[in-house]
């Protein structure tokens, strides 16, 4: 795809960051048939849209800091995405346990005028109760998931056992979750190409400066440079927005972004314990944090830790000290350790500079930023995007291809709500049509099961990739029987596959759920090596190169071919 870039090297729009929001932006521009082009410097969801907590949420702890018009839309955008992507977007249960009934009533207000924590005194159940009938209030209109219900103590410890004893009420609410981000923003990227042929994307493509020929891009891969002009630049690169701004000639402040740690534990009891339920709580110190069951592993998180950007956001032991004690909080009888913990994994939010304001009270909403400029003699205009969180993107791209839209005297020709996206559309959303879509698809090389990991990885995509396997012979890898030689070659033609790691990380879960090994890693060197055109040097750097993103980025090591 940088070729492509480098052959026509002129886009009416350039957006400059690849995580959901630029995506998100590229495809509703693409639609409305705009010359669009896209960039980002690493993978595809690599930054903070990759670090997030996996949930499409509306955010009910928004409501004490007064942020209702972000609750507003964000409900309704997650009714809309259970709706649109119901691949990657699930229904989500969540719990919030209760100690008390009547505390925080009166220090609530102080933290809605003050945005200050103060003295910490833990929501009681008359506080959650009001929260979540406001929260349902803001749900009403589209809405698609149930309304909030309260429990008292003995039947929260009847579904619950391993809960504390001296529990006295359990809230029940619904979300959703998002248990593939990575692969949604494919999704949403793909369905821009498809859209629009012309409209061209490219990861690991940084934009480096500006000359009298335009922005300066430089290839990732190779190291080399080469100019592109554009009408309007899109700066989405979040947390990164005012060093992008500063490469393109202008200082800005805009941002101010907190660090986020999760950690991903392979504990059965714990995931037994939480009975398929998220459970979302207040812990000591006031942070809203979580335990969430996935599949077969606990999510756990997170923190909220003002950080300098240009370090790379890692998770420290303080914070999985402070993880385990959460835990401890809510399931004091079950032990975890360090022995559980099979990735963790850290981003850095795209928050509003926000000074002395406490993280927590920072506003997750959003803004953009216009700037005019002449460059190389023409006009250009740069919006900048401050702020923004994942539930919201369709709603925020929509927003940022308007205003790119009015800078360049253009109109809108279709909306993007309410359109499927990618493999989403008519995805079998019970089980009994599951069942009989995956045995509609199954064929020579291809049995249920297999199909049935296609149809979790693309949605209805899977038919495409099964096509694509039927051309050529295939065959499953000995280190797991999610993947096979052929599947890589379709990632690569259709994907962008840069680099071996993005392959375990955004491509697939394996390493998410602690499946990495030395033999996967070996066969996934070799069988990208002749599509890639890697040297024996070149896949032998790619292997040390993913053990050493995973060791210092996600504390994983990968299992020896002996384990």
């Amino acid at each position: 795809m940088v070729q492509k870039l480098r052959d026509t090297p002129r886009a009416s729009v350039l957006v400059i960051g690849g995580g959901i929001n630029g995506v998100g932006t590229f495809r509703d521009l693409a639609l409305q048939g705009i010359d669009v082009a896209l960039v980002e410097r690493g993978d595809y969801c690599q930054g903070a849209s990759g670090a997030s907590s996996h949930m499409i949420h509306g955010g009910i702890r928004y409501l004490e800091n007064g942020e209702f018009r972000l609750v507003r839309e964000s409900v309704i955008e997650r009714n809309a995405l259970l709706r649109i992507a119901p691949h990657y977007v699930k229904p989500l249960q969540t719990t919030i346990p209760i100690y008390t009934t009547f505390s925080g009533i009166l220090s609530a207000p102080m933290r809605f005028l003050t945005h200050r924590q103060g003295k910490q005194v833990e929501r009681g159940a008359v506080l959650i109760k009001a929260g979540l009938t406001m929260y349902d209030f803001f749900s009403r209109d589209g809405g698609n998931v149930p309304r909030h219900s309260f429990v008292g103590r003995k039947k929260a410890l009847a579904a619950m056992p391993e809960l504390r004893k001296d529990i006295k009420y359990a809230a029940t609410y619904y979300d959703a979750s998002v248990h593939n981000p990575e692969r949604l923003t494919l999704d949403v990227l793909r369905d821009g190409q498809v859209a629009n042929p012309a409209a061209r994307a490219a990861n690991y493509v940084s934009a480096i400066g500006t000359g009298e020929e335009g922005i300066v891009l430089r290839d990732e891969l190779t190291g080399e440079t080469f100019p592109f002009q554009a009408d309007v630049v899109v700066n989405a690169t979040g947390a990164w927005t005012d060093s992008t701004n500063a490469a393109l000639g202008a200082e800005t402040l805009f941002m101010g972004g907190t660090k986020g740690s999760h950690i991903v534990l392979d504990n059965p009891r714990l995931l037994a314990a939480c009975n398929g339920t998220e459970i979302f709580f207040e812990h000591v110190d006031g942070r809203i944090v979580l335990i969430y069951p996935m599949g077969d592993r606990v999510l756990v998180g997170t923190t909220d830790i003002d950080v300098d950007v240009q370090e790379q956001a890692v998770c420290t032991d303080e914070e999985i000290a402070y993880f385990f004690e959460l835990i401890g909080h809510v399931f004091p009888d079950i032990p975890v350790s360090r022995d559980d913990i099979v990735y963790s994994f850290s981003g850095v939010r795209p928050l509003p500079r926000h000074d002395d304001t406490q993280p927590g009270f920072v506003s997750r909403d959003y803004r953009i930023e216009k700037r005019e400029e002449k460059r190389g003699g023409r006009s250009v205009t740069t919006l900048s995007l401050v702020g923004g969180k994942w539930t919201t993107f369709r709603a925020l791209s929509e927003h940022l291809t308007d205003d790119t839209l009015t800078a360049l005297g253009a109109t809108r020709r279709t909306s993007t709500a309410g359109v499927a996206i990618g493999g989403g559309k008519d995805f079998p959303t019970d089980e009994a049509s599951r069942r009989a879509w995956i045995a509609a698809a199954v064929r020579p090389g291809a049995d249920e099961a297999r199909v049935e990991v296609l149809l979790t990885r693309y949605g209805t995509r899977a038919k495409d990739v099964l096509e694509y396997l039927a051309e050529s012979p295939d065959s499953m890898f000995n280190s797991t029987q999610e993947l096979s030689t052929r599947e890589l070659a379709y990632m690569v033609e259709h994907e962008q596959v840069g680099h071996l790691i993005d392959v375990l990380i955004r491509r697939t879960s394996l390493a998410f759920r602690g499946l990495v090994s030395e033999e996967l890693l070996a066969e996934l060197a070799e069988t990208l090596a002749p599509l890639l055109g890697w040297t024996a040097a070149e896949s032998a750097a790619e292997i040390k190169l993913a053990e050493k993103v995973l060791a210092e980025a996600h504390r994983v090591q990968v299992k020896s071919l002996t384990v």
